[in-house]
């Protein structure tokens, strides 16, 4: 059973995003509304694609993917869902109206045709009523998250009578062409992530109008801090919607007979108008004076405030793990309402995990895929410690849920053979592994390393292929690094392995480039012979990628800056996940790229239009330039390709689970034969591209635009990208390497750009001067 065609009806913010994530797959769409009152019947469903090109973050990862979404109306064109393979329904949360539609989808799908409904919390048992049992066997629901690209989880929800095969097709689009990270979520209400995670919302109003925090304080306690997403509850609440908020709260409470009532304020505050984000204001408002937060007591707004909680300021540098567990014995009223809040959603989930899942992985990841959790709240029962919950469970002398009497040595155990789950029978059961996913952490622990030091570690694939993994913080790249890369090279030339792969399991940043904190130390220190010789280093470090006599693969995801993105340029060929984010931003701290990403950029661009001859050479510099001097980054990995970060023999992975077997499947197919590539040589331009070049700087400095480093690092730039300001000539990659090193050099050696560095290092954000 091959999904290849997408039929959405809903073309509201869950169902317009299900279309892009298809769409942006590769997948063709039918996306239908109600037909509008009035003009183009197709009005919304045609409205909803064209807000969606203009939406950021985009839901498209390349607008022209826009192209596969065919807009129509569901009283004219039910028809197209003929030749869907799989339909799924996005319309109002009400049971009435969704078994409706299905009733009518029933006439015009085909009998293999999957029918899903993207409803969070209505019960499949009940969307189903009335439909045959072919349709039943062929019924499911799938509960995206908004927003859809970004947020990992679905929930799939198998019916009474859903077909297992019907589940595992679904599944397998999901995750190898969708990218998502499915769970298993039984048919209860509000599934598994909404379910626990409702009540940890309700928790939080409730624990802080009784311990007396204002809402900047809990966002922060419920932030990053333990482990939660950088928007923590409010900020969430906002972007999702207040109203919505109450919808489901009011909606699980009667489906479960759970108190889910939200303190009379917030009914209010939604009352008043204020629902989030899309209203303008909600538990934060933002205007032209900044941001303001709600005091829900008097819901007026006030400045935002800073919270520093220094009664707590020993653990924000600790592991989540240790965090969590000194919270379980920190002093003070914030430490108070954290305890008592992860005591709360730790029972609740104890108690209910039965009803919703078939396991506490499947828990955990719901959490973490879903709602952003650094760890699942099994997870975090254990970091606490399992004693610490017994003892609170004694403390308030309530009955203590059979999980917690079967978790003996707690949630999880780590075997040899790996890890394993309790389940209510008191087994520890293995945990279904995460489909397609190198595991690097048990790698780590199961004899795969083949070398390591701070800043990197070389492991052991299999099937002769190595990898490299960055490990010093933000992945930034260092001396390790190289050493690293060095034995590799020497593993391999000896014969033990076929090719290298160089990549990590971190879910935000491939690499930040290099270690900006390095730089600056050895320019105070005066160190200008030390600092030549690295840069050298590290340019021959970059080219030695291309120079091996085996493959490199580089499977960047996310932050893959400077120095990353230079990696990138230099493999035989990147395996990306799609959010991919790669660009050359050195100009933010007053330097130009100097690992060889100005060199890589201008013969890529020179080469592409080799095959021309009444191309014009000078458009190749001067699209090198345009995206050095602007820092331009990509917004996804389509994006890259489209800017010329990557190549079209470059390969992208949907799902970031898969990306290193991706990469390490590409490195065996190359692996047979393979020999290096030839060192190339191009035609620089010289003179009359640099004075070009500067001209276009000119420019942008009368107008206004930038300031008088700005155009110091624009002449360097057209100085490289030109090959000097003498007349044409040919020249190698060492001839422009040697330029670029150069121009780091003379930057490096300007106060402005030192104090661009230290701005950056102090700040996290870029200093204009």
């Amino acid at each position: 059973m091959r999904i290849n065609k997408v039929g959405v009806i809903g073309a509201g913010a869950m169902g317009t995003g299900i279309a892009t994530l298809c769409a942006s797959a590769g997948v063709p769409v039918v996306l239908l509304d109600m037909p509008a009152a009035s003009g183009d019947r197709d009005g919304l469903a045609r409205g909803a694609i064209a807000r969606a090109l203009k939406a950021r973050p985009a839901p498209l990862t390349d607008p022209s993917a826009a192209n596969l979404i065919t807009p129509g109306n569901t009283e004219d064109h039910l028809d197209r869902l003929a030749d869907c393979d799989w339909i799924v329904e996005a319309i109002i949360e009400q049971p009435g109206p969704k078994q409706a539609l299905f009733s009518r989808i029933e006439q015009v799908a085909r009998a293999d045709a999957i029918i899903a409904s993207n409803t969070s919390s209505i019960p499949m048992r009940v969307l189903q009523e009335g439909r045959s049992a072919d349709f039943r066997a062929h019924f499911l629901g799938t509960h995206f998250f908004n927003p859809v690209r970004y947020l990992h989880l679905l929930e799939v929800i198998p019916g009474p009578d859903t077909s297992p095969h019907v589940v595992a097709a679904l599944r397998h689009f999901a995750e190898r062409t969708l990218g998502k990270g499915v769970v298993i979520a039984k048919d209860a209400p509000g599934f598994i992530a909404n379910r626990i995670g409702l009540y940890g919302m309700v928790r939080v109003l409730r624990l802080m109008e009784e311990y007396q925090l204002s809402i900047d304080e809990v966002d922060f306690l419920t932030g990053p801090f333990t482990g939660r997403a950088k928007s923590a509850t409010f900020r969430t609440s906002d972007i999702s919607g207040i109203d919505i908020l109450l919808h489901v709260a009011a909606g699980t409470a009667a489906a479960t007979g759970e108190d889910f009532t939200l303190p009379d304020w917030v009914h209010k505050l939604v009352a008043s108008g204020r629902m989030g984000e899309k209203t303008g204001a909600g538990f934060y408002r933002k205007d032209k004076t900044g941001i303001s937060t709600l005091d829900w007591r008097t819901l007026e707004y006030q400045p935002q405030a800073e919270v520093k909680a220094e009664e707590l300021a020993f653990l924000r540098k600790a592991p989540l793990g240790e965090r969590l567990k000194g919270l379980t014995r920190a002093g003070g009223n914030r430490a108070q309402f954290v305890r008592h809040l992860l005591t709360d959603i730790s029972l609740y989930t104890l108690a209910t995990a039965p009803e919703l899942s078939p396991d506490i992985i499947s828990v955990d990841r719901a959490m973490e895929w879903g709602y952003g959790w650094e760890m699942g709240p099994f997870a975090q029962i254990d970091a606490m410690g399992i004693e610490f919950l017994r003892e609170q469970v004694r403390e308030r002398g309530v009955a203590t849920p059979p999980l917690l009497a079967a978790a003996r040595e707690g949630c999880y155990r780590q075997l040899n053979s790996g890890p394993r789950q309790i389940t209510l029978d008191g087994e520890y059961v293995p945990v279904e592994p995460v489909a397609g996913l190198i595991n690097l952490p048990t790698l780590h622990t199961t004899g795969k390393v083949v070398t390591d030091n701070e800043s990197a570690a070389l492991l052991d694939l299999g099937d002769g292929v190595l990898l490299l993994e960055f490990r010093a913080k933000m992945n930034t790249l260092g001396p390790g690094v190289f050493a690293a890369l060095e034995h590799a090279a020497t593993r391999i030339r000896a014969g033990a392995f076929e090719g290298l792969v160089i990549g990590n399991a971190d879910p935000r940043t491939f690499s930040a480039g290099a270690d900006l904190g390095a730089v600056g130390a050895r320019v105070q220190a005066g160190d200008w012979k030390v600092i030549e010789a690295s840069i050298h280093a590290f340019q021959q470090g970059v080219m030695n990628l291309r120079r091996l006599p085996f493959p490199v693969v580089v499977a960047p995801a996310g932050l893959t800056l400077g120095g990353g993105c230079e990696f990138l340029l230099h493999a035989d060929l990147v395996q990306a996940h799609m959010e991919l984010y790669a660009g050359l931003v050195e100009v933010g701290v007053g330097l130009i790229p100097g690992g060889g990403g100005t060199k890589e950029l201008l013969f890529r661009f020179t080469r592409e239009l080799a095959p021309y001859d009444e191309a014009d050479p000078f458009e190749a510099v001067k699209r090198a330039f345009k995206l050095i001097s602007m820092a331009t980054t990509s917004t996804s990995a389509a994006d890259a390709r489209r800017l010329g970060f990557l190549r079209a023999s470059d390969r992208i992975s949907m799902n970031r689970d898969h990306l290193l077997a991706d990469a390490k499947a590409r490195v065996l197919d190359l692996a047979p034969g393979y020999t290096p590539p030839a060192p190339a040589t191009i035609k620089a331009l010289g003179r009359e591209a640099y004075g070009n070049l500067k001209y276009g700087v000119w420019a942008m400095q009368e107008a206004g635009y930038i300031s008088a480093h700005d155009v110091r690092i624009g002449h360097h730039i057209a100085y490289v990208l030109s090959g000097g300001d003498g007349p044409p000539r040919d020249v190698t990659e060492q001839d422009i390497l040697d330029l670029e090193r150069e121009a780091f050099l003379s930057l490096l050696g300007t106060a402005e750009t030192q104090a661009r560095i230290a701005h950056m290092l102090s700040t996290g954000k870029p200093l204009r001067n």
